[in-house]
Formats: structure tokens, sequence, C-alpha cells
């Protein structure tokens, strides 16, 4: 009964939609089979959910039922160990915090440097995408963008015009640092994606920083983004057909 006690006074104090599994109850890890038995008892009383096997979390209720917990909190172990990242949220998972999309996908998309299988927790699929570049807390963002442009065909209810305006007005409003960075980081994805960014970056920023992406691609080299013409007046430049 002290296990249970424990593990509820514990649980109290967390914050509303939080995950965690047993090895969260410190004191107790030495009791390990314990523990397990007293969190599923108290999910069979409701007191909290199960998210998936050995993973929990505190439910908040709404007047639309209970909340599934963030994304960020139902992958947080994928994204960070010890301290240092080891993933980021991209994809499905950010379109929708970048404004390229309206809808929320039941798939969250991580991204790291070596790839695995997708698993599933809860409602949710996670899946893999690679990334070549060094994940660090500073260069998310633009990884973010650059998998944006890398996957713009893909970003669900909307059309590629829409979202190339709504990433250049983003790119538009980095920092000049962060614009260097962006290219250097581009290095590492796809001629098709550095095409587009460099056509971005034209109508955004001075031409310094394109000559590097320029150089970096097969000038007979065609790029298929159609109609975006008159959203970037210099693609044609860029090979974008």
């Amino acid at each position: 009964m002290k296990v249970t006690s424990n593990i509820i006074f514990t649980i109290d104090r967390l914050p509303k939609g939080y995950v965690f599994t047993y090895k969260d109850f410190i004191g107790e890890v030495n009791k390990k089979e314990a523990v397990i038995k007293a969190l599923n008892r108290l999910v069979q009383s409701g007191k909290i959910c199960k998210l998936s096997k050995g993973k929990f979390y505190k439910p908040e209720t709404t007047d639309f039922g209970l909340l599934q917990p963030k994304q960020e909190q139902i992958v947080k172990d994928l994204l960070e160990n010890d301290g240092k990242k080891i993933g980021y949220l991209t994809g499905y998972s950010i379109y929708n915090m970048l404004g390229l999309t309206t809808q929320v996908s039941n798939t969250i998309q991580i991204g790291k440097n070596e790839l695995r299988s997708s698993i599933k927790r809860g409602i949710y699929k996670i899946a893999f995408i690679k990334q070549k570049n060094i994940i660090t807390e500073e260069n998310i963002p633009l990884l973010q963008i650059l998998d944006s442009i890398r996957f713009i065909k893909k970003i669900p209810d909307s059309d590629l015009r829409t979202s190339c305006k709504r990433l250049k007005d983003i790119i538009n409003q980095l920092f000049e640092k962060q614009i260097q960075t962006l290219v250097r980081l581009a290095f590492k994805y796809p001629p098709s994606t550095r095409a587009l960014l460099g056509a971005i970056l034209d109508e955004t920023w001075k031409n310094e920083y394109t000559q590097s992406l320029r150089k970096s691609l097969n000038p007979i080299t065609n790029y298929n983004y159609p109609n975006l013409n008159d959203v970037l007046s210099k693609s044609a430049e860029w090979n974008i057909r």
C-alpha cells in the first residue's frame, strides 16, 4: 500500500498530460513489479491513462472528453537523451505549427540521424525521417523549414503555391545569421530542396546567399514544381518548371 500511496503522491504533483513510466518513480525502482501493478490499478480506476505498453499519462478532462498528451510528451524519449537532442518533430507534426496546414495528423514524424522502423503509441503512428545534419537545439527550427521545403508536395490540405508563399514569409522573418545557417544545412538535402530554397531566397534576401546553392546544382536538371512563376519570380533561373 505504501508503494501505491507514494505513486499517487507523485502523480498528484505532475502536470496534466505528462507522460511517465515506472522509471519516473525513482524511489520505487527496486520494487518494479509492485510499481507496475500499482500503475495498472490506477489505470483501471481512471486516475491515470495508458498511452502504450509501459507508458502512462495524467489525463486532462474537458467538456469534449479526455485530451491526448501533447506530441512532445508522447515522444519525448525519442527527442532527447541525457539532455542531448537526438531527434526533433518534423513533417506532419509541425506543418500546422508553421501555418502550412490546418490539419492535425495522427502520424508523428521525427527527424533523426539514424532511421528506425515506425512504432505505435496510443492512437499515434510514429514515423522517422533521416536527417544528415547534426541535430542541435539551435538548428531544429531551420531543419523543420528545410524539411517542409523538401516535402512541400506532401503537405496536406494545401497546394504548392500556398505552401510556397507561406514558406517565403517564414524565411523572410529569419535573421541574417539564421539564413547563413539555413543555406549551410541545405547542402545535405536533395538538389530539388536546394533549388526551391534558392528561388525563395532570391525573393527575400541578397543573392550572396544563393550563389553557393546555385553552384551546387546541375545546370541542366529541371525541378518539377509547376505554377510557381507568379510566386517566385526567378523560378525559371533555378530550372523550376
